[in-house]
């Protein structure tokens, strides 16, 4: 029995929203309180105006926006927040999210009066609103006497009441207690004329991980149930005749609590995955309600440290957004964000739906300043990528609670901030770059880098090669392969491991310890009609069960690539080195040793290492039109950093896709228009100036001079827009 023959009747396998239509699914979701009974008993039985996959009205613009919460200041300060919001060029605002006791302040005491009085007065000011579901932050009353709603930690520590995320959303109450608030918002705002959006919570996973309050543990019991269906079957994948831990019943199977060693790696990571499927329920949920009453488009506010499955989380939203708040010298990293949340949801525009416009904080710690310049930089950066909103957390500094240090647009007194300058010059060039970004839309991309939230999962259950010298980190290791990429002067997406390759030269796969059949063939068609596939370190590690492969080190990719994997081992502090087309890198981590098996495989980079000598660090094996490459393991420091940017360009260069000679820290986003004209903007995020080479000759997009072949020169934090 392989791990992929299971049954999996698990909701993250397939769309929640398509079966909450029929009574048993709502059974099976355990919700209390389905959409379709909210809408009986208030009379309301229309059919739902939004259903998934149905045509989305065009959102309506360029969106530039702020974070708003009115229900924290006197009613007096409303209108005149509005006059500096026009002031500044803010046209959308986000809002809800944290106003659950002011929307149900007793339960059962519901009004949503005050928020359609602030949209009415919003809309008449021309400024559009995100709505927010505000399940984040459930009010005293849901949890006053009642621990067993809160979350409960690992080492069984229960949340109380006091900041946010604090209840169980796998307790029956607190579930009927969300359907309740979230139908409320729905029936009163969602045909509000200024309503262009919702978004579901805020921020899932921000402050907590996995659930371990006894609601969630029974639901674990019966998500095992449905994905296994026998608990034979259970203990046949997980291997459970090691240290006795066979199960008679699922409902003897332990959540990972606290235990004396660690527990089997396929339970802490199936239970990894139960969470993250229980999250995107939650969700789903919600939107299936909203969608009964409205027809505005629903996202969520990611971030990507947080302990949630992005691809089954997308599924069911009509568009992606998230927030960043990196300061400066750290501006890769949203660029890696706008490169995710784009391809996260094809053809429709991503929101960057919070970032400083100044700098971060918290009681605890605030974070450095942007320097003059950047957030302008930051912003044509986003936009160019695909952004249809760019919007600052928060709009008013928070006179209480605990980020009083976190920039504002306005301060707490009311008074301009020390960024509100630089939001001022944000709308400038929003206005100015509007008729160009209408007409274009991000160019195609022909390199990616696959981002398996599956593959986060196991690394964190057993993150390969940790001790003190070296940690692995899936973020960090993904941000750096992410870098190397633009260094490489490639444009990129991050692309989900079930999306389609469609258009892609060349596919970037670390840190993918499970390698599904489906995923495998489908890379196999397309290397054979002539794609590239760079694969590895530590991918296809592990079975789908997170246990060790018994057929080959990396089961069948040995086959598909052509080589046997010798050796699996870690080389930290072994003095190993990587070898490839005259550079040289240390090895941390680890390591799988390869030799060529196959007629059509050989060895590209040379392993050197006294524990396993004449072995190979990298491989290629033609196939078809295209080939596979296998990377051992990870290239170390400034010289790996360097090694693996020839690797990429020489297999770019190799795919025949486009690259782009830039300077490090000069960022290209190319687009193009419906009749094929490409427009490049080039933007200098690095704050020390730099080049970009043109290919052929240009004209300048705002000021109209011819630009001639070859290096066109930005000064420091400055844009160009480009016709090529």
């Amino acid at each position: 029995m392989t791990p992929d023959s299971f049954p999996n009747a698990g909701l993250s396998r397939r769309s929640a929203i398509k079966i909450l239509a029929s009574a048993a699914s709502v059974s099976a979701l355990r919700l209390p309180v389905s959409a379709a009974s909210a809408a009986e008993a208030s009379g309301q039985t229309s059919p739902s105006l939004m259903p998934i996959g149905a045509p989305l009205p065009p959102m309506k613009g360029l969106y530039h926006g702020a974070a708003y919460y009115p229900e924290l200041w006197p009613d007096s300060e409303i209108d005149r927040d509005i006059g500096i919001m026009r002031e500044t060029g803010i046209n959308v605002v986000r809002m809800g999210e944290f106003a659950w006791s002011k929307m149900e302040p007793d339960e059962g005491r519901i009004s949503l009066d005050y928020f359609v009085r602030v949209m009415d007065k919003l809309h008449a000011a021309g400024i559009s609103t995100i709505f927010c579901t505000p399940t984040a932050t459930p009010p005293i009353w849901l949890v006053d006497g009642h621990p067993e709603r809160c979350f409960v930690n690992a080492d069984g520590v229960t949340m109380v009441h006091g900041a946010r995320q604090h209840t169980s959303i796998e307790h029956l109450e607190v579930q009927a207690a969300c359907w309740k608030i979230v139908e409320a918002c729905a029936k009163a705002v969602g045909r509000h004329p200024g309503l262009v959006g919702w978004q579901i919570d805020n921020e899932f996973k921000c402050h907590v991980q996995e659930d371990f309050s006894e609601a969630s543990v029974a639901c674990w019991h019966k998500w095992l149930e449905r994905r296994y269906g026998t608990i034979e079957k259970l203990n046949d994948a997980w291997g459970t005749e090691i240290w006795s831990q066979r199960y008679q019943r699922f409902n003897q199977v332990p959540a990972p609590r606290k235990t004396p060693f660690l527990h089997n790696a396929s339970l802490s990571t199936a239970y990894l995955q139960f969470s993250r499927d229980s999250v995107a329920e939650f969700m789903d949920a919600q939107s299936t309600i909203i969608r009964k009453y409205s027809a505005a488009p629903i996202t969520h506010n990611f971030s990507l440290g947080f302990a949630v499955n992005f691809e089954r989380m997308c599924e069911n939203l009509d568009f992606a957004s998230f927030d960043n708040y990196s300061p400066s010298d750290k501006f890769y990293s949203i660029i890696m964000n706008c490169d995710l949340f784009r391809a996260a949801k094809p053809g429709r525009p991503f929101w960057v739906m919070e970032t400083s416009c100044a700098h971060n904080g918290w009681l605890k710690n605030y974070e450095t300043m942007h320097p003059t310049g950047y957030l302008v930089a930051e912003a044509v950066a986003c936009y160019g990528l695909g952004a249809e909103a760019f919007c600052y957390w928060l709009w008013r500094q928070q006179r209480t609670g605990c980020e009083l240090p976190h920039s504002a647009v306005i301060t707490a007194w009311g008074k301009p901030s020390i960024g509100f300058e630089s939001v001022k010059q944000v709308e400038k060039v929003r206005r100015a770059l509007l008729p160009l970004l209408e007409a274009t839309h991000p160019a195609p991309v022909e390199a990616a880098l696959t981002w398996s939230d599956r593959g986060r999962t196991f690394l964190i259950t057993e993150p390969l090669g940790e001790n003190s010298n070296y940690k692995l980190d899936f973020r960090a290791m993904m941000a750096a392969w992410h870098e190397r990429l633009i260094d490489a002067g490639l444009p990129r997406d991050l692309r989900f491991e079930n999306t389609s390759l469609d258009g892609l030269k060349l596919l970037v796969t670390p840190l993918m310890p499970y390698v599904s059949d489906e995923f495998r063939e489908r890379v196999k068609a397309w290397v054979e009609k002539g794609g590239i596939w760079i694969c590895g370190p530590l991918t296809g590690t592990r079975t789908g069960e997170h246990t060790v492969p018994t057929d080959a080190g990396l089961g069948a990719l040995d086959t598909f690539a052509g080589v046997e994997t010798v050796f699996s081992f870690p080389v930290t502090s072994a003095g190993a080195k990587g070898e490839f087309k005259g550079l040289s890198a240390p090895l941390s981590g680890w390591c799988h040793a390869f030799r060529p098996n196959h007629p059509d495989a050989k060895t590209i980079g040379a392993l050197t290492c006294e524990q396993a000598p004449g072995l190979a660090f990298i491989t290629e094996r033609k196939l078809g039109r295209g080939a596979v490459v296998m990377l051992g393991a990870q290239p170390q420091g400034d010289a790996g950093a360097d090694l693996l940017t020839k690797l990429l360009a020489h297999y770019a260069v190799q795919a025949g896709a486009t690259r782009i000679d830039t300077s490090k820290g000069t960022l290209v986003c190319p687009r193009v228009s419906k009749d094929g004209r490409v427009l490049w903007l080039v933007i200098n995020m690095d704050g020390h100036g730099g080049q970009v080479q043109l290919p052929r000759p240009g004209q300048d997009a705002l000021s109209g001079a011819t630009l001639a072949t070859g290096s066109l020169t930005l000064a420091r934090y400055e844009y160009r827009a480009v016709w090529l």
